[in-house]
C-alpha cells in the first residue's frame, strides 16, 4: 500500500464512452477508489475493476452526497494511502468543481493531479454538425452556465446576448424561456438556436429553431435535461450540410 494517498481528478468526456482519453483510462487502471457522477456511462468503471466504486452524483434532483461530504470522502480514503480518482463527465474544470476538490485535498496534505476531458460544450455541438466557430459566422464562442449557485439566471447571459459570438449554455434548460427572452430583447428573435439532449449518446435528441421558436420546439419534442443550448449563426451549418447532401444525392 502507498505510504501517502493521492487524488486525481479525471474528465470522462461528454457521454460517448469512446471519447474518454487514453490517459484517463490508464489512470482508472491505477485507481484504488473511484468516485463517480450520475451522467457517466457505468461501462467506464470496467477500466477500474480492482477499485472501490462509490456513486456520489445526483439523480432526479436528489444529492446522494453534498459537496462537503465528497471532499471529506476523498481525503478519508486518500489518507489511508489510496489513489482516489474523482471521475467527472466532460472536463472537470468546465463547471465541474474539480478545482474545489483539488484545493481541499491539497489543504489536507495530499498530492493531486488532473486529467483533462473532452468538454461537452464543444463536443456535443460538434457531433451534431454545429461548429462553435466558423469563418464568416462566428469569431469566438462563450461557454456559460445557465444558473448560478443560488439557482438564479447567470448575469453573463445578458452580456452574451449583446455579442455576435456563438453562445453555448450548460445547465440552462430550467431557464430556457428566460434566456430566450434576454436574447429577444436584444433584437435577436431570428437568431438560430439548437438544443441537444444527451449529446454524443444513442439517446441524443436535437431541436432546431430560433430565439422566438425554440421553447415551443423543445416542448413539442419533449426535450429535457441533460441538454446543451447553442445560440448563433453556426447552428445553420447543420442545415446547410443536409442541403448539400440532398443535392449530391439528386445528381
Amino acid at each position: 500500500m502507498r505510504s501517502q494517498g493521492k487524488l486525481t481528478v479525471v474528465g470522462a468526456g461528454p457521454g460517448d464512452i469512446e471519447l474518454i482519453t487514453l490517459k484517463a483510462i490508464k489512470t482508472l487502471n491505477q485507481a484504488d477508489v473511484v468516485l463517480y457522477d450520475s451522467l457517466l456511462d457505468k461501462q467506464l468503471l470496467t477500466y477500474a475493476t480492482g477499485a472501490e466504486h462509490i456513486f456520489v452524483g445526483k439523480r432526479k434532483g436528489c444529492s446522494y452526497f453534498h459537496q462537503e461530504q465528497i471532499n471529506e470522502l476523498i481525503v478519508q480514503r486518500a489518507l489511508l494511502g489510496k489513489h482516489v480518482v474523482r471521475l467527472k463527465g466532460g472536463d472537470p474544470f468546465v463547471f465541474g468543481r474539480g478545482a474545489e476538490e483539488m484545493q481541499y485535498a491539497v489543504q489536507h496534505g495530499l498530492d493531486v493531479a488532473v486529467v483533462p476531458g473532452i468538454s461537452s460544450s464543444i463536443a456535443v455541438p460538434s457531433l451534431a454538425h454545429i461548429p462553435v466557430t466558423k469563418r464568416g459566422s462566428s469569431e469566438s464562442f462563450w461557454v456559460i452556465t445557465g444558473t448560478t449557485r443560488e439557482h438564479k439566471l447567470s448575469k453573463d447571459i445578458a452580456l452574451a446576448a449583446r455579442t455576435s459570438a456563438t453562445i453555448v449554455i450548460l445547465m440552462g434548460m430550467s431557464k430556457l424561456v428566460e434566456i430566450m427572452e434576454v436574447f429577444r430583447t436584444q433584437g435577436k428573435s431570428e437568431t438560430p438556436v439548437a438544443v441537444i439532449q444527451e449529446g454524443t449518446t444513442k439517446n441524443e435528441k436535437v431541436a432546431i429553431g430560433t430565439i422566438a421558436t425554440i421553447a415551443g420546439k423543445v416542448k413539442e419534442q419533449e426535450l429535457t435535461n441533460p441538454a446543451i443550448i447553442v445560440i448563433g449563426e453556426v447552428v445553420n451549418h447543420r442545415k446547410r450540410l443536409y442541403e448539400i447532401q440532398q443535392h449530391q444525392m439528386q445528381l
